[in-house]
């Protein structure tokens, strides 16, 4: 078999890309829930999560053919930064508060750094897709203003 680490969710996507014949929602009260749970203040993954959890509903995409992300921005629910990347300024202020409190961790000071290569590597990224305006730099004072929004 396959070791499985404690506290991950067994459910899987499914494999086949069709509305399954038990799913009743119509497409339009899936968008609805969508629209609602981000008025909320929830992420497009949480947003994921919670309507396989508690509204069974399988796949977004498959029933209403756009993915919840493209909901949100339809709706103008999404926010400013793509949200992998306020999750990684998320980390990286708790990281520096960390550092600056306890100089000597050598270990998590190397977690700091691999940490804001990655958040520079995913700014390149979305300056070429357009995403982030072109000057657009990473500080970590500048990405606390940005998550206290």
């Amino acid at each position: 078999m396959y070791s499985r680490k404690k506290g991950k969710s067994r459910s899987h996507k499914p494999p086949i890309k069709i509305v399954p014949r038990w799913f009743e929602m119509k497409k339009e009260e899936v968008e609805k829930l969508v629209v609602e749970l981000a008025k909320k203040g929830y992420s497009s993954a949480m947003i994921g999560t919670i309507l396989r959890d508690q509204y069974g509903v399988p796949d977004v995409k498959t029933i209403v053919g756009k993915s919840i992300t493209q909901i949100m921005k339809e709706n103008n629910l999404y926010p400013q930064y793509p949200e992998d990347l306020l999750n990684l300024f998320r980390k990286a202020v708790n990281l520096y508060d960390h550092l600056a409190k306890h100089k000597k961790d050598k270990a998590s000071k190397k977690g700091f750094e691999n940490l804001v290569s990655k958040i520079r590597r995913l700014i390149k990224y979305y300056k070429r897709r357009k995403v982030l305006p072109q000057d657009f730099e990473f500080d970590v004072e500048k990405a606390r203003l940005i998550i206290q929004k």
